[in-house]
């Protein structure tokens, strides 16, 4: 099993960038700051976008374990043994509610949005819980 960012994310933020060069073309008027503002911006949204578009799987999932994506590109697998717990923390902010998937592996604690998973937090921990208990019977 694989979970994996929605391709509508990595679309949205190359829309983003683009608007952001609209904008400074619209607004800059010959000023180098802001086209040098507007261009670090478009950039980090690009690049955003392109670890969207060549790394879509951020979990993934199987007999033996657990691997997720780390810092921009790296992989890392953890065996079921060396996860204490797979947990859904939901949070409300402000009003705004929001639920993260963390897979708990004593040295690092990793989060999952639903953006992404391409799912529900929920529905991928109940997921991860039924092959977990599979594969250690």
């Amino acid at each position: 099993m694989q979970w994996r960012v929605r391709p509508v994310v990595p679309i949205s933020k190359l829309m983003g960038a683009v608007a952001i060069l609209v904008l400074a073309a619209a607004f800059a008027e010959g000023d180098p700051v802001r086209w040098v503002l507007g261009g670090v911006v478009a950039a980090g949204l690009l690049a955003w976008a392109l670890r969207d578009l060549f790394f879509p799987v951020r979990l993934a999932a199987d007999a033996a374990g657990v691997t997720v994506l780390t810092g921009l590109a790296r992989r890392r697998h953890l065996p079921w043994p060396q996860i204490e717990r797979v947990r859904v923390e939901r949070t409300v902010r402000r009003g705004l509610r929001s639920e993260l998937l963390e897979v708990d592996a004593g040295d690092a604690i990793y989060q999952f949005g639903a953006h992404d998973l391409g799912a529900l937090p929920e529905d991928v921990a109940a997921r991860l819980g039924e092959l977990r208990g599979a594969a250690t019977r």
